[in-house]
């Protein structure tokens, strides 16, 4: 039998708790896929008393960083404490140290993912991140992988549960959007603090990740065009519904002729397009490849077993490079440089919303700016309000070039019949 190998914990909080859970009840399978045993050597916590789902020995807790990332009788560090720039330098002084690295910190990977892979790469050292996107699903294993003989043209999907469980309350519930967010967070799927989920920041640094992976090509998290939930409303949603969408957060990724374009924001798909159907906390991403086509991948994208899980699936790699002497080859730095696409060069339809005078003539206008900027009208929808003298004017284009149409956005703003422009979403997935 090979030697024991022994992990290093940095965190033991929820995830934390449940890669535990994982190595202490799967000994057995663990024995059979990497053919030595495998301990938590070290549990890096903050507070001694706490009470927690598992319970291990007192004598392997810490609450001091060095007696993992320095102690030479670890192997593997695996990081659950999230943070960035403190985190960043546990992870440097581990893989100087000759340790290998799991990290489940999406946010971190996103921002600093190239460096500490280029660490990784010098140092002999294995650093692997499936946790950090999606959850329990093997996304970024598939695209390095699964996928790495097709060429990627296009990848789309729910990456955040927080946001879909609102929406899809908000959906099927007619709840607002703030009691739903009050819901969410009593049960515990959303943050005291829900900006980054709600705002799309979370989604967007996987946007950044999956890109990276998915072109070979190193994007930057400026590079993401961001817009969250928080102005959703249940009028948009109950349009939508007429014209035969569903309102969803999707995070975007599309390359053309070598340019690419990323961003989360919120989308109507069609009800039959199979995202739409993608309910609750649960996440799922279509990937278009060249060859393979059309492929999506589906489960829950939080949750501490199914993270837990993408994090011990990590840990069984890096042991199985280990044992093959392999470890620290397996990174491929980006082929290509990086380009992104003008706004005149990202096509796609829109859905638009905006309150106008009720009167002759009015929409003759309306109509008219359209033309001028090449933009034609796929589905259309007027009705009177209850306020005296205004109507509202619910529209689907078709196809259009991103810059001709937040033209038309600004001009019609200005136009003398048009009270306000309520909301305005892209329209994706047909």
């Amino acid at each position: 039998m090979e030697q024991q190998v022994n992990v290093g914990l940095l965190g033991f909080g929820t995830v934390g708790s449940g890669v535990v859970r994982i190595i202490e009840a799967h000994q057995e399978q663990l024995l059979h896929q990497v053919g030595c045993p495998v301990q938590v050597k070290k549990i890096l916590v903050k507070d001694f008393e706490k009470k927690r789902d598992v319970k291990v020995d007192p004598s392997i807790l810490t609450n001091c960083p060095e007696d993992i990332i320095d102690n030479p009788e670890i192997d593997v560090v695996i990081e659950v404490i999230g943070g960035i720039d403190e985190t960043k330098k546990y992870i440097l002084t581990a893989l100087k140290n000759k340790k290998h690295v799991v990290t489940a910190n999406k946010d971190l990977m996103a921002l600093h993912g190239g460096e500490l892979l280029a660490a990784a790469t010098e140092n002999g050292c294995d650093l692997f991140y499936e946790a950090s996107v999606g959850g329990g699903i093997p996304l970024i294993r598939s695209l390095v992988e699964g996928l790495s003989s097709d060429r990627i043209t296009k990848m789309m999907g729910i990456i955040n549960g927080t946001t879909n469980y609102i929406l899809t309350k908000m959906s099927k519930e007619k709840a607002s959007y703030e009691d739903v967010l009050k819901e969410a967070q009593k049960l515990g799927f959303a943050e005291a603090d829900p900006t980054a989920d709600v705002e799309g920041l979370d989604s967007a640094r996987k946007m950044v990740i999956l890109s990276t992976l998915g072109f070979s090509m190193k994007i930057h998290l400026d590079d993401v065009t961001v817009e969250g939930i928080s102005k959703v409303g249940l009028d948009d949603i109950e349009y939508a519904k007429q014209f035969g969408y569903t309102i969803k957060l999707i995070g975007i990724a599309q390359r053309d002729n070598g340019r690419v374009e990323i961003s989360v924001q919120p989308t109507l798909l069609p009800h039959a397009h199979p995202l739409a159907s993608v309910n609750d906390e649960f996440n799922a991403v279509y990937v278009y490849g060249e060859a393979v086509g059309e492929t999506m991948f589906y489960g829950p994208g939080a949750g501490q077993l199914p993270t837990a899980t993408a994090i011990v699936s990590d840990l069984i790699a890096v042991v199985r490079n280990m044992r093959l002497g392999v470890n620290g080859k397996s990174v491929i730095l980006p082929q290509f440089d990086r380009q992104l696409k003008e706004k005149d060069e990202i096509h796609s339809k829109y859905f638009l919303r905006f309150q106008v005078k009720d009167e002759a003539g009015a929409f003759s206008k309306i109509s008219s700016l359209f033309a001028e900027h090449h933009i034609s009208l796929e589905k259309l929808l007027q009705e009177p309000l209850d306020k005296n003298g205004m109507a509202q004017v619910v529209i689907v284009t078709h196809k259009t070039n991103k810059q001709a149409y937040e033209e038309v956005l600004i001009k019609l703003r200005d136009l003398d019949v048009v009270y306000e422009v309520k909301s305005s979403y892209r329209v994706e997935g047909e």
